[in-house]
């Protein structure tokens, strides 16, 4: 239980309750809030972390600056990183992420699946569309977007040119061969994997914060393993690394979608497809993403994520119902079917033939998930309460996985079929920020779904920028789940100006790169949380 300055415990927060019993693994009181830093001026309260929230400050501070000021030097270094990753480490990310799709699975069909989060009493916090909602657009909402169209088309176009990055050695010459191999590469990225190291992250958060009484941070997952060390500067670092891992992998998803809105505006109404119309964009998004903050996550990120996943469905049903429906129909169960038969392959992370395609794409995006995980994993964390670990791990494992095995079906063999049976070259030869919107062009109602597009890319921009603003205000607060909404502003207001002083600097490409390094220090802490899950789960009374 936590404890002010005078050392006084807190009472628990509404909302959460007290460990109770044998399930407690605390033996003595939580005494980071020690640390807090408590004032109120001008009308405003703060309510921080002094070291984490210092440190956190001063290291984002440096790696601006020096990005900025050293754009030439910095670029190789980090790209030097990112390529060593990838090219050495590989085989662990690969690994690390077939541990944790198998310890999900395994969970949702043993009897520590009964556990509730929060205790046995705990009800949800959200209603399944509410919830569905949130864990999908906090997920992968730009990514679905930005990629959609775009990945399928380049593993099909890898694929049937026998080329060196074609997945699995490709199907050179075979088209329908190519095209399954080239859905399934494409489903393998965005289905159980990512989703099995969200879930990770994100039941050992709830269980440890809702059960034990520990503070909604990165640290708390170490407990079985730290003790209590976690309150010292062991933990400090682990919440130090996770809020730096999480403004930069924002910033980046923030320049994704600035790329691609600005590039769909150009292409719908002739704008400047530049850096001030990027800027302008990053600006505009990030006042709306403040308004969403400061009313909170009932009012504010569940309903930008209830509107925004109801365009995002009314654009895959125009796609399914305008495009080449039956094949759509058809791909679906073919899709899903090639993906499962190809995922033993796919998952190998040893003796690959196509081992550029385990390089250049595999290891690139488990490293940006693991570096995402404590984002997404804190906040799908922070809207779970009172679901069961079997009810949490189906629905955070499974049901994003279907979805995203529609929209990649939806979209992507729209854009393959446009190519192979209508000869039309666009989508292929499009930059990559632009291939949603000239596959759109070939489909009715151009001007309107391209809209929607943008719109889409927007609002996704949007609830992530909040609820990632949600999630680094709870570390820096030492774990407080409802801490003052100045704080919120602030971390808004900071990732929105990370995008921007790094895209005016040239470091949105050297950011890429020093998000995928922090993808290594965090496959340590998931496999860590495999063994703190199972621990934790044991000590649980079970519904």
């Amino acid at each position: 239980m936590a404890q002010d300055a005078n050392n006084q415990p807190d009472a628990p927060q509404e909302g959460i309750p007290a460990p109770e019993g044998p399930a407690n693994l605390i033996d003595t009181d939580y005494v980071i809030g020690q640390d807090n830093i408590q004032t109120s001026k001008f009308g405003l309260n703060v309510d921080l972390h002094g070291k984490v929230f210092s440190v956190s400050s001063l290291l984002i501070l440096f790696f601006v600056i020096i990005t900025l000021a050293l754009p030439e030097q910095m670029g190789p270094i980090f790209n030097g990183a990112k390529s060593f990753l990838t090219d050495h480490l590989s085989w662990l990310f690969l690994f690390a992420a077939n541990i944790f799709v198998l310890l999900s699975v395994v969970l949702i069909f043993t009897p520590l699946g009964k556990v509730r989060i929060g205790g046995l009493h705990a009800k949800p916090d959200f209603s399944y569309a509410g919830w569905f909602a949130m864990l999908f657009a906090a997920g992968m909402g730009i990514g679905l977007m930005f990629y959609g169209v775009s990945e399928p088309m380049t593993h099909f176009d890898t694929s049937i040119t026998g080329d060196s990055w074609a997945p699995l050695g490709g199907a050179q010459g075979d088209q329908a061969a190519a095209q399954s191999l080239a859905m399934a590469a494409t489903i393998f990225h965005w289905g159980l994997h990512p989703w099995g190291i969200y879930a990770v992250v994100a039941l050992s958060l709830a269980l440890f914060s809702f059960n034990k009484g520990l503070p909604l941070t990165m640290r708390s997952i170490f407990y079985p393993i730290l003790g209590e060390r976690i309150w010292g500067w062991p933990g400090h670092i682990i919440d130090i690394l996770a809020v730096f891992a999480t403004l930069f992998g924002l910033a980046t998803s923030l320049g994704l979608g600035a790329s691609q809105a600005s590039a769909g505006l150009n292409y719908l109404f002739g704008t400047p497809n530049n850096d001030v119309t990027m800027v302008l964009l990053i600006i505009g998004i990030t006042l709306v993403a403040l308004m969403s903050v400061m009313l909170g996550v009932d009012k504010g990120v569940q309903r930008l994520s209830q509107i925004n996943m109801a365009l995002a469905f009314l654009l895959l049903l125009f796609v399914i119902f305008v495009g080449p429906t039956l094949l759509i129909a058809t791909g679906f169960v073919e899709n899903m079917g090639s993906y499962l038969k190809n995922l033993p392959a796919l998952s190998n992370p040893f003796g690959r033939e196509d081992s550029n395609f385990v390089h250049g794409w595999t290891a690139f995006y488990w490293a940006w998930w693991i570096s995402w995980s404590p984002f997404v994993g804190m906040f799908i964390a922070r809207v779970s309460r009172g679901r069961t670990v079997r009810e949490f791990l189906i629905a955070v494992l499974l049901v994003p996985t279907i979805v995203s095995v529609l929209w990649m079906t939806a979209f992507g063999d729209t854009a393959i079929n446009q190519l192979v049976s209508d000869g039309f070259q666009g989508v292929k030869n499009a930059e990559l920020p632009l291939q949603l919107f000239t596959m759109l062009g070939q489909l009715p109602l151009t001007s309107i779904t391209s809209f929607v597009g943008i719109i889409l890319v927007m609002v996704f921009f949007i609830t992530s920028s909040d609820s990632g603003s949600l999630v680094i205000d709870s570390i820096t607060a030492g774990g407080k789940v409802d801490a003052p909404t100045p704080q919120r502003v602030f971390w808004a207001l900071i990732e929105g100006a990370i995008a921007i002083a790094l895209l005016l600097g040239g470091g949105l490409t050297a950011l890429q790169a020093a998000v995928i390094t922090t993808g290594l220090p965090f496959t340590i802490v998931l496999l860590a949380a495999c063994y703190a899950i199972i621990q934790g789960l044991r000590s649980e009374p079970r519904g």
